[in-house]
């Protein structure tokens, strides 16, 4: 939603977002009616996957452990987990959030004691990547031309959402269901009453994000919701620009993958954009001024809000991060701190893994794609409540 070019992309809206997921490269660090011709013939589906490592055993440790702890802005995090807790999905949890929505907000000292008093940390499995995400801005027009030729398209009528919480997806043949179409098979074929015309290379990021801003050039501002994708896997193309020489191993960032998108748009960016054959949907809403919402349907906290696995981490749970040893230029040394498990991601998977959504606009989309840390992960865990 992860952006996620990246190595994921993560609805923010199914978010995700995230969301999704953010960030950045794989880790990093986006009418007319016409009829829809029929599409070639589906490709076989993609071989199975294996299956991942069983998760390790989690060790408690005290928060004098926790690397950077007593540096944690500790009355952002308490502001952030107040507004969002209430996407816990654990009965311990909720209850934590029901005492800390009783209470004001606290400053920084009473804030670190609130989180020390009802939670106890413990190290999960060992090293993983953490990427960032963002809420991307981009222009977009009402009709193509030669510049705005992608069109943002809808969800299909035919398409029809499969497997453990619909993530797959399918359309009937002959009364059969069979994989729906990749990329390059659904960009073959007409749009069928497009939302919108975009860039082409600002549209790909816009469907690694999974969900964002767009401005028309009569002053409409509506937000681009993610609506749903092709089922297929999603395929960061960072590295294979690296490996063929298109750029450089220190500069595979969001910025430099789409500025040269944009030098070569046409055939050549098609088909370096179609090595993912990740396709996302999308519906269009009024701007209502608010951050994007995530996979457990509360507004992501800037630079407080993570795309998980939900396979590994519920949404709602606490964790803090801990991630340095940036691989890409201009990158920020490290981030720790407090976040909540808000989002989901294509290419999020796994324990040790996390996508940090870092806001919307420009400013937010370049910080995302420089974001490619070595991370730790550390689990809050509730304490019982206390006793009267």
């Amino acid at each position: 939603m992860g952006l996620r070019i990246l190595a994921h992309s993560t609805p923010l809206a199914v978010a995700v977002l995230r969301r999704a997921a953010l960030a950045s490269l794989a880790m990093l660090t986006l009418a007319s009616c016409a009829t829809l011709a029929p599409a070639p013939p589906p490709r076989p589906s993609p071989g199975p996957t294996l299956p991942l490592p069983a998760p390790a055993p989690a060790r408690p440790e005290s928060f004098s452990e926790v690397p950077g702890w007593g540096d944690e802005d500790h009355g952002a995090a308490f502001a952030a987990f107040r507004a969002a807790c209430g996407a816990a999905r654990d009965p311990a949890l909720g209850e934590v959030c029901r005492r800390a929505r009783a209470l004001p907000l606290l400053d920084a000292a009473a804030a670190r004691t609130f989180f020390e008093d009802n939670f106890r940390p413990e190290i999960v499995g060992g090293e993983g990547v953490l990427t960032g995400y963002f809420a991307p801005e981009y222009a977009a027009r009402s009709r193509p031309d030669a510049e705005f030729s992608a069109p943002v398209r809808p969800r299909p009528a035919d398409l029809e959402s499969t497997g453990v919480g619909g993530k797959d997806a399918a359309r009937r043949v002959d009364g059969a269901l069979v994989p729906y179409p990749d990329r390059a098979a659904i960009e073959a074929s007409p749009a069928e009453r497009p939302l919108a015309w975009m860039r082409p290379e600002e549209l790909f990021f816009l469907q690694v994000q999974g969900s964002g801003m767009l401005s028309f050039a009569d002053g409409r501002r509506l937000k681009a919701i993610f609506a749903a994708t092709n089922g297929r896997s999603f395929v960061g193309i960072a590295n294979p620009m690296r490996d063929r020489g298109l750029l450089a191993a220190d500069n595979t960032s969001g910025d430099a993958i789409r500025a040269w998108l944009a030098v070569h748009r046409g055939a050549e960016a098609q088909a370096i954009m179609q090595l993912n054959p990740r396709y996302v949907f999308f519906s269009l809403a009024p701007d209502d001024g608010g951050q994007p919402v995530g996979a457990a349907g509360i507004p992501l906290p800037a630079g407080r809000a993570v795309a998980v696995d939900v396979s590994r981490h519920p949404l709602g749970q606490l964790l803090y991060i801990d991630a340095e040893a940036p691989i890409l230029k201009g990158a920020f040394p490290a981030y720790r701190r407090l976040v909540m498990a808000l989002d989901v991601g294509g290419a999020i998977k796994g324990e040790v893994r996390a996508d940090l959504y870092l806001g919307q606009g420009p400013q937010a989309g370049a910080e995302a794609g420089r974001v490619r840390h070595t991370l730790r992960m550390h689990r809050l865990v509730p304490r019982p409540a206390p006793q009267s």
